[in-house]
């Protein structure tokens, strides 16, 4: 298999197993951790959402050797789905950190409790931040940051993919 290929598959799978890591760190930490994401946050899993399918379509179509066009484009909406979500997450972490103003309409929350029991035990296990609170940190990235560090590695391999398939077709 011609080395370009070669680099172009890898960099797919890569982008594939790195994307779902990332995309099921952040349900994890919804769902197992209790950290409920803001309006901007579930923002920045829409490229995970758009760009993951098309990176598997554009993957399958790559193994099998088929209409490399539409891998190329394919691979060009993957990599631009991505840099969105990294100028999300450089946006949003730039709020926390009072770089600028955050959307005024941002704020977590969850769908209204049922009794006063529910609420009692909601306050005591879910964390409510808004879009201009890091409600977490690692190494001084919130998880805003962390999402705009891993959306532009996303970004990166899915344009390596898209040039390394280009070399090999000149």
């Amino acid at each position: 298999m011609p080395a370009g290929k070669t680099l172009s598959k890898l960099s797919l799978s890569l982008l594939l197993l790195l994307g779902l890591a990332t995309i099921s760190a952040a349900w994890g930490f919804q769902l197992i951790g209790g950290y409920v994401p803001c309006k901007l946050c579930l923002e920045q899993r829409v490229p995970y959402y758009v760009g993951l399918p098309l990176a598997a379509l554009a993957l399958v179509l790559a193994l099998a050797d088929r209409v490399p066009a539409l891998v190329g484009l394919l691979l060009a909406a993957v990599a631009v789905a991505f840099a969105y979500g990294s100028g999300l997450g450089i946006y949003q972490a730039g709020a926390e950190w009072g770089f600028w103003p955050g959307p005024s309409d941002c704020g977590g929350g969850t769908a209204a409790p049922t009794s006063a029991e529910n609420l009692l035990s909601a306050l005591s296990t879910t964390r409510v931040v808004s879009c201009t609170e890091a409600s977490w940190r690692l190494f001084g990235l919130s998880f805003a940051g962390w999402n705009a560090v891993a959306s532009a590695a996303l970004a990166a391999l899915a344009l390596v993919a898209l040039v390394a398939r280009r070399r090999k077709q000149a």
